[in-house]
């Protein structure tokens, strides 16, 4: 960091503390702030990035004993001082230099050096004003990868499953209801350490969900194919349609119901965070391939009484 900003920022404004926070105060604000403008959190805000790296300046100057007795020194000199170049006028080396004179004589340059911990990094501590040894602010620690695959009801209902991350490290993670094949659940702060004293990465788990013999999903809702006999979609019938926890709920097939139609059960699908889906039962005729002579021959009768319109007349229109 240039030696100008130390002077014109103020790292306790841009973390919203007092002067006087303490170190626990302190790391307790920044990871709030951190974690509310993580570049991770704000995919494409550019605004939100630049919060990020601000908040993570100061608090890798303030977060340092050292570096911020220097600071605070250099803020209280007032904002008239400035490292310009040149001039003899308000704002030149002059109003620094003047701080560190011992009985009116030439400035103690051993005082100024040791205080900016010059380009030597004296003390093995990063320089503030950046340049040779300049800080840099707290990086995220990296984050860990893991697999899993569940099955259906698994995924419907939720469950706290035993996983083992890239790293071979046992962790437990809680499965929520109504996860989808495919969806990554981000386990915050449970990935590795930061090593430059910024926050934990993350565990990143990406669920795979295995296919139920029956159902399927749309979103929330559940689908599921049901056949009825000719019979029953051309006179009408009660039909029982299976549910995802075991039971049963009866539906009225009108008169004339063609394939394809779909038929919903309010409130029987998925259940999430977002809201509860409903269960679409799809009617599927069958059509009988085995017919004995008498049943061949009601068919026939059925034909000849039937109606001459022809179904496919529109597609030739």
């Amino acid at each position: 960091m240039a030696s100008q900003d130390w002077f014109e920022k103020d790292f306790y404004k841009v973390l919203g503390v007092s002067k006087d926070v303490s170190d626990s105060d302190l790391k307790k604000t920044y990871r709030k702030l951190a974690r509310k403008y993580h570049p991770d959190s704000n995919p494409g805000d550019a605004a939100a990035e630049t919060r990020f790296k601000e908040i993570s300046e100061a608090y890798s100057v303030l977060s340092d004993p050292e570096q911020r007795r220097e600071y605070d020194e250099l803020r209280a000199m007032g904002s008239g001082a400035r490292f310009t170049a040149g001039g003899s006028g308000a704002g030149g080396f002059e109003d620094v230099f003047s701080r560190f004179t011992r009985g009116g004589s030439s400035p103690d340059f051993d005082d100024i050096f040791s205080m900016f911990n010059g380009a030597t990094g004296g003390g093995g501590r990063a320089n503030p004003f950046g340049g040779f040894g300049g800080s840099q602010p707290p990086q995220k620690g990296q984050d860990v990868r893991a697999r899993t695959t569940i099955d259906f009801m698994t995924a419907a209902k939720g469950e706290t499953i035993s996983l083992r991350g890239e790293d071979g490290k046992p962790f437990k993670v809680k499965i929520p209801a109504g996860v989808s094949d495919g969806q990554k659940i981000r386990l915050r702060g449970r990935g590795r350490p930061s090593p430059t004293g910024g926050e934990n990465g993350d565990v990143v788990v990406e669920v795979t969900v295995r296919p139920h013999p029956v159902f399927s999903r749309d979103g929330l809702n559940l689908r599921v194919t049901v056949p009825v006999t000719f019979a029953e979609a051309v006179l009408g019938a009660t039909i029982e349609v299976p549910t995802l926890e075991g039971g049963r709920v009866k539906l009225r097939v009108a008169p004339g119901t063609p394939s394809g139609r779909i038929l919903r059960v309010k409130g029987r699908g998925i259940t999430a965070k977002s809201g509860t889906g409903d269960l679409l039962a799809e009617v599927q005729v069958v059509v009988p391939t085995h017919l004995d002579d008498e049943q061949k021959e009601a068919l026939e009768r059925f034909r000849e009484a039937e109606s001459a319109e022809n179904p496919r007349a529109g597609l030739f229109r």
